[in-house]
């Protein structure tokens, strides 16, 4: 801690005072809304390693937690300071106890195994359908997998599993996918976490082996109004319905998924705050209305509060049945504490329950603050609260009423706002993330909004009302209308020029620097708040001296790209992931790339190509990069194999050599990536500024969620899977 903490007040430079005591000591009250950056802060801090850190790390915040305690009353502004110390070692602690409790990492088959498994979910696909296992099995006198295996069915399967039921299957298993270069998003980070084990799809019919087994709570209902929906709304409108009414956006078609990402309406997608607010919101209306009803009632104990509380029933239902996602957590939160202000008369909309949702979200999944939801949502609501706080007094301001114009105008204005302030609180997070800008989001929303809000929504809610009885037509068919119309937006809009613009991904150091600035800007109350300008200014500047890699080989060999002169030039061997490639596309912030040419030079010289090798060369011309192109053998067989005895003769010829094939031996004067060497380690980059190779393996380390380097059949198999 600082000296001038621990100093009296009277003894403190006066500049010091000015600065720091007087501006802390009018701000006390805001140091509790630190707690959770400090406690996300520590769980970043144990995700930061390449080896997995010690728990005692952790353990270092008691004795400053303790401390803190002792002087709360004597040295607030220190005790505060230790607390906020305490609280990045318990956020540390805490995500590595979530990450010891985890069931370790299966090792999966690696051909065909008869599946069989107990039903956990069922999600609808454009093509099929898609399940979620538990108790996965594969070979006789398995224990059953503490976890979840997810298995795509084929297209024309006629089986109709519902959660809870027995199933067999001959399938095709594979692990999670690694990232698809190193620093990319980790999808086996993130699949330790929710308890997935692997995925893979059916090679035969399903076959439900027995009925009405134990499922998750609503997980049986969730399936059922996902399949009455898409039956009443056949199409993308159906499958959009249903992902408002169960949170699962399985079944929307690629090409509707694009326009709402390109127009800016996603997140009308993603089951959220606007969701939770308009269901409990239309359940408060019509409850506190019934009541009303009930003079003798209403009068003796009062509607408000027989109706927050059912309004919180219905948002916690609600959460539960759309699988409380991040968002319905940070929003169930919210509304809870909004809900005890509203029963003491206390002002609901406060910066304090943003934190407790915030730390409530943390205690449960502290690994969701590395993934775009949690980052997106939390960034967009601090944002309207402290865009409300500073507007309040303005908006508060008078005791006559208002003109009717007037009021229409905030209105309007606050609508445009609120889209405003939340699109640009979510773009360094959307560009870190996804690497695009929506332009025209602002449009979007004012238009796509109020139809979720005044249409879509309770449409819906009327429908799963009249669900029991059969009667939801009629509500589907307006909910249908209004999800036309909200398509119609989002292909209009995302049709415009430039609707979306694709750049280079927001570095993770500059994204951290911004959301420090951002907090700071939105947690003070006072004019010093807008030191926060100078460090988010800092971290885009940042982002324009990110390095990109000069070179890409895919983890299964099948997929190389350069990067020269702000271009992406690609090989594409048969079979090679499509996914991967619009990773990488993303990552360089460029829209479709170039295939490198049969022969040919290319940026300026910089890229030279023949029919067995392209050559990438740096900034001097100096060889940097060798790209084999061994001949393709006949279809249906196999490479030959390589039994050279010498060196190969690319060696030597540049820094750095990628093969899709094996190169055996040593290879003097280079450094070598061939088809053993991502198989190993997982794809590789090449960096030319300074010159360094690096592996995914190597990026990532050891940890308990990058699985341990493949051995050849037979050697030291490990068990088949961990039991619980």
């Amino acid at each position: 801690m600082f000296p001038w903490l621990c100093m009296d007040a009277a003894t403190q430079p006066a500049a010091t005072r000015f600065w720091v005591i007087r501006r802390l000591e009018g701000e006390v009250g805001r140091l509790a809304l630190w707690l959770p950056v400090a406690l996300g802060a520590g769980v970043l801090l144990y995700f930061a390693p390449r080896f997995e850190p010690p728990l005692w790390w952790g353990l270092a915040g008691v004795g400053p937690g303790a401390l803190a305690l002792w002087l709360r009353a004597s040295r607030p502004l220190l005790a505060w300071g230790l607390a906020l110390l305490a609280a990045v070692a318990a956020g540390f602690a805490l995500a590595a106890w979530h990450a010891g409790r985890a069931a370790p990492v299966l090792e999966m088959p690696r051909g065909a195994v008869q599946l069989t498994g107990t039903v956990v979910e069922v999600d609808p696909l454009p093509g099929g359908l898609r399940l979620t296992l538990g108790g996965a099995r594969w070979a006789e006198g398995m224990a059953p997998t503490a976890r979840l295996i997810r298995v795509r069915l084929r297209g024309n399967d006629p089986a109709r599993p519902e959660p809870g039921d027995a199933v067999s299957l001959r399938a095709l298993l594979r692990p999670p996918a690694p990232p698809a270069y190193p620093g990319a998003w980790d999808f086996q980070r993130a699949a330790f976490f929710e308890g997935l084990g692997g995925s893979g799809f059916a090679l035969g019919p399903l076959e439900i082996t027995a009925q009405g087994g134990t499922a998750p709570p609503l997980a049986g209902l969730r399936a059922r109004i996902e399949a009455r929906v898409m039956a009443a709304l056949p199409g993308p409108g159906g499958a959009v319905a249903a992902a408002l009414l169960t949170g699962g956006q399985s079944g929307i078609p690629p090409e509707a998924m694009q326009a709402m990402r390109d127009s800016g309406l996603a997140h009308l997608l993603s089951v959220s705050g606007l969701h939770i607010a308009i269901v409990m919101g239309l359940v408060f209306a019509v409850v506190r209305g019934g009541l009303a009803l009930w003079p003798g009632f209403a009068l003796r104990f009062g509607t408000k509060p027989w109706a927050a509380l059912a309004a919180l029933a219905a948002g916690g239902f609600y959460m539960v049945l759309t699988g409380s996602q991040v968002p319905m957590q940070r929003s169930f939160a919210m509304a809870a504490l909004v809900t005890l202000a509203l029963l003491a008369g206390r002002r609901a909309l406060s910066p304090r329950v943003l934190a407790f949702a915030a730390l409530a979200v943390l205690l449960v999944q502290p690994a969701a603050i590395l993934g775009p939801s949690f980052q997106m949502s939390f960034a967009a609501v601090l944002a309207l609260i402290a865009g409300f706080e500073a507007a309040r007094p303005w908006l508060m301001g008078g005791t006559a009423p208002r003109p009717l114009w007037q009021r229409a105008g905030l209105l309007l204005a606050g609508t445009l706002l609120t889209s405003v302030l939340a699109g640009l609180a979510t773009t360094p997070f959307g560009l870190h993330h996804f690497g695009r800008v929506q332009v025209y989001g602002v449009a979007a929303n004012a238009l796509a909004v109020p139809l979720t809000s005044f249409l879509v929504m309770p449409a819906g809610m009327l429908a799963l009302l009249l669900m029991p009885f059969g009667g939801e037509a009629p509500a589907l068919a307006l909910m249908g209308w209004g999800i036309a119309g909200i398509l119609a937006v989002a292909r209009a809009v995302a049709a415009w020029p430039g609707a979306a613009l694709a750049l280079a991904p927001l570095p993770a150091a500059s994204l951290t620097i911004i959301a420090l600035g951002f907090c700071w800007l939105c947690l003070w109350r006072q004019r010093w708040r807008l030191l926060g300008l100078v460090p988010m200014a800092l971290g885009f500047a940042g982002w324009g001296f990110a390095s990109l890699p000069a070179a890409l080989a895919s983890a299964d060999g099948r997929l190389f790209a350069f990067q020269a002169g702000g271009e992406v030039f690609m090989e594409r061997r048969p079979g090679a992931a499509r996914f991967t490639g619009e990773a990488w596309l993303r990552g360089f912030g460029d829209e479709a790339g170039t295939p490198l040419p049969p022969e040919g030079e290319l940026a300026d010289g910089r890229i030279g190509c023949t029919a067995s090798s392209c050559l990438l060369r740096d900034a001097s011309g100096a060889p940097a990069v060798l790209l084999l192109r061994p001949a393709p053998p006949p279809r249906g067989q196999r490479p030959a194999p390589d039994f050279r005895r010498g060196p190969h003769p690319a060696c030597g010829t540049a820094p750095v050599i990628l093969s899709p094939e094996p190169i055996r031996g040593e290879c003097p004067g280079s450094l070598v990536v061939d088809r053993f060497s991502v198989w190993r380690d997982g794809a590789h980059a090449v960096w030319l500024d300074p010159p360094r190779l690096i592996s995914d393996r190597e990026w990532r380390g050891d940890r308990r969620w990058v699985p341990p380097r493949p051995r050849p059949r037979g050697v030291g198999q490990e068990p088949l899977a961990e039991t619980e």
